[in-house]
């Protein structure tokens, strides 16, 4: 029985009597829950100064059994960077607020109905959830990051710096469509050095390399279709098309090969080629030689050119 929930929210997405109207529909509209006591709830504001890391310290400090984050990709991260930081022996849930909601789109958590993600959240099994680590360097210094969805330079780093704010505040995820074209003319095809696991460093070339706990993308579509945040392991993408016939088979390799007929012909087999590279790891190290754009989970943090990522298996539980 959940004995305490406690509510970490940002302001900026909703306002606090929204939550408590979805969190009293689904305290009094599950059956699942009928005749056991309500839960006692507290509230944790996150701010522009902290966008999730330090309510979710002073919440745990309130011994919750379950925390709910209430808010975007980026609360979403904060929340769960914090919580496998510290190894806390609370479950989580949902109520994606924001405009990818990656994380809760992978985990089929409900969107856009705020009484059925808190109904999830309270009733729903709990599942082991892993999260990457990556250590960056870029301009301001190293930096220790958590991720849940992705990280990765290339096309989604492009396309997330060239986003218009404003558009993506009225369009929602489309915005990012209307930055794509822009994101491929800014995507060169660079030469890298990669480090799988134990095996011997490769040299590679490519425009993009995603590193991925979870293949769900804005919209629904599914660029790492075996990526599998329970397995222990992060799943890659390579792409290294140039030119529009390469696009063009890549486009095919992406969405054909590796999407509809899969799912015709019920396999398990991703396709690689000479422009799609599909692998999975345990740990990767990467060097550049110049920087690049380079984004977590949606949010662009600047430039790097050198970057070590990690996985921490089942460090979270996530109803």
């Amino acid at each position: 029985m959940t004995r305490r929930v406690a509510i970490i929210w940002n302001p900026s997405k909703t306002d606090q009597d929204a939550l408590i109207s979805g969190l009293d529909e689904a305290l009094n509209g599950s059956d699942a829950r009928a005749g056991t006591p309500a839960p006692e709830v507290s509230w944790w504001e996150t701010s522009e100064d902290d966008p999730g890391g330090d309510a979710t310290r002073r919440a745990v400090e309130w011994d919750p059994d379950l925390v709910v984050v209430a808010g975007g990709d980026g609360t979403v991260r904060a929340v769960a960077e914090h919580l496998a930081g510290i190894d806390a022996p609370v479950e989580l849930g949902i109520v994606p607020l924001g405009t990818g909601n990656l994380l809760a789109r992978n985990l089929d958590v409900p969107l856009k109905d705020i009484p059925a993600a808190f109904t999830r959240a309270l009733t729903g099994p709990a599942r082991p959830v892993d999260i990457g680590w990556v250590d960056v360097d870029i301009a301001g210094g190293h930096e220790r990051h958590g991720f849940v969805v992705m990280v990765g330079f290339g096309i989604d780093a492009h396309m997330i710096a060239e986003t218009n704010d404003d558009l993506k505040d009225k369009a929602g995820w489309l915005a990012y469509v209307e930055s794509l074209g822009r994101a491929l003319s800014a995507s060169d095809i660079v030469p890298f050095h990669i480090t799988a696991d134990d095996q011997p460093g490769r040299d590679e070339e490519g425009h993009t390399l995603l590193i991925a706990n979870c293949g769900t993308l804005q919209g629904g579509f599914t660029l790492l279709p075996d990526a599998d945040p329970s397995d222990g392991e992060l799943d890659y993408l390579l792409l290294s098309a140039n030119g529009i016939a390469q696009w063009a088979g890549t486009l095919k390799t992406m969405l054909w090969d590796n999407g509809l007929k899969r799912l015709i012909d019920n396999s398990d087999d991703t396709t690689s080629t000479d422009t799609v590279t599909h692998a999975r790891a345990r740990k990767l190290e990467v060097t550049l030689p110049e920087p690049r754009p380079f984004e977590i989970d949606g949010e662009q943090i600047g430039e790097t050119h050198a970057f070590t990522v990690t996985v921490q298996p089942a460090a979270l539980h996530i109803r």
